[in-house]
């Protein structure tokens, strides 16, 4: 099975634990206002490539792998569940630590059941996913990315159920996503989740801008600062608040 594949990253140090070999496939329905990665929107861009001649290049190096892994990333690695269980089928056969960083956004409780049985095969082979949370509010998620979340949100239960870990990401961005309310009830929402391992809460960058600039995009958020990142680390005490009183079994604060 052929992947359209974006680009390969041999030394990812920020996309699971260990230092991971990070393959970035082409495609995503999202249009979040921060992403810095706008060139991997298209769905029909990207090169063609197996997973077995993937899953060679990650063996080159394999020996600085050591308590890494391999991570799909994207754009949205679930637009291409066939791809992705060609390769972990062969990570997982050489004892190969997998991970899926996704949006959710392809996820559908009563979506189509030949998708929804292939997904339920990926999840046998997956040891992570790092789910990125956009915004707990419904309306103020389709306002940043165009898409709405409760397929997202319901992607957390339905990882939960099938005993994958996943590691929950936040960007806060100046003004969009740094309401302590928001934040809290983020927190809340996921303290109900037994498989929840880690918590990133990120501080939004500009970097991104140049590649917009470059691709004769418009950029929504010019002029937006970049988030301070003591201010993010003292945001993310918000969401710790609500994920702490959902685990106590105390009722929201909002």
């Amino acid at each position: 099975m052929k992947g359209r594949i974006h680009s390969l990253e041999s030394f990812g140090t920020v996309d699971g634990p260990g230092v991971r070999f990070v393959v970035f496939v082409q495609g995503c329905p999202m249009r979040c206002a921060y992403c810095h990665n706008p060139d991997t929107w298209p769905m029909t861009c990207g090169t063609m490539m197996e997973a077995s001649e993937i899953f060679e290049q990650y063996k080159r190096n394999e020996s600085f792998y050591k308590g890494g892994g391999i991570t799909v990333t994207g754009g949205e690695p679930l637009m291409q569940v066939d791809f992705l269980i060609d390769l972990f089928t062969l990570a997982k056969k050489n004892n190969v630590h997998t991970c899926i960083d996704s949006s959710g956004i392809a996820y559908h409780p009563d979506g189509n059941p030949e998708w929804l049985k292939k997904l339920d095969h990926l999840m046998t082979l997956t040891d992570l996913v790092m789910l990125d949370i956009k915004h707990i509010d419904p309306e103020k998620h389709k306002e940043l990315t165009g898409q709405p979340n409760d397929g997202i949100l319901a992607f957390c239960g339905y990882l939960d159920e099938h005993h994958v870990d996943i590691w929950i990401r936040h960007v806060v961005v100046p003004t969009l996503t740094d309401d302590p309310v928001y934040l809290y009830r983020l927190g809340y929402f996921i303290g109900q989740f037994s498989n929840l391992k880690a918590l990133d809460i990120l501080p939004y960058h500009t970097m991104g801008k140049v590649k917009y600039e470059k691709l004769g995009m418009d950029y929504k958020l010019k002029g937006l600062p970049a988030m301070n990142a003591d201010r993010a680390i003292e945001l993310k005490k918000h969401v710790l608040e609500g994920l702490r009183d959902r685990r106590k079994g105390e009722a929201a604060k909002y």
